[in-house]
């Protein structure tokens, strides 16, 4: 972002309570961007027994991850994950765990973690390219490679269940 959203004034990195941050440069114009984290749900999905890992269709192969998902204007944390379950794997989620939140940094996310137990056919949306089925035992040991803060979430969660 390069000028004021409110009055198109240049905007200047400054202190503004204690932290730089975007702000404008207008004397009159009181506008900063606080750059606060988005939102971001994540679900382990466990059908039949087993979890389903996903691979998103702009990944390279081999790379499988959690279901994730923005959450939408209104949307509870919940909601949102058995929505993401369902429109991405098109499996209904019948419960959902918290297992915790964590953020990442890199993408100025606040990633919202929950264990989901679904039901039903898998049936992936074109954002998926392909699923990954492991037991709880593959799980434990299954090999995220450079995603680490989804072996983090994954850990975390078969450490309390």
């Amino acid at each position: 972002m390069k000028y004021c959203p409110l009055c198109r004034s240049d905007l200047e990195s400054r202190p503004v309570d204690g932290v730089v941050r975007l702000a404008c440069s207008s004397v009159q114009c009181q506008f900063v961007s606080w750059n606060n984290p988005i939102p971001v749900v994540a679900g382990l999905v466990r059908n039949e027994g087993q979890y389903v890992l996903a691979r998103n269709a702009t990944w390279p192969e081999g790379i499988f991850s959690m279901i994730t998902g923005f959450l939408e204007q209104g949307e509870s944390p919940e909601s949102a994950i058995l929505r993401e379950t369902e429109e991405e794997l098109g499996l209904k989620g019948s419960a959902c765990q918290f297992i915790g939140h964590y953020p990442h940094p890199r993408f100025n996310q606040l990633i919202i973690a929950y264990a989901v137990e679904a039901y039903g056919q898998v049936t992936l949306n074109d954002e998926i390219a392909e699923v990954r089925r492991v037991s709880p035992e593959q799980l434990a040991t299954y090999d995220f490679g450079r995603l680490g803060l989804i072996r983090t979430i994954v850990s975390h969660w078969l450490e309390s269940a």
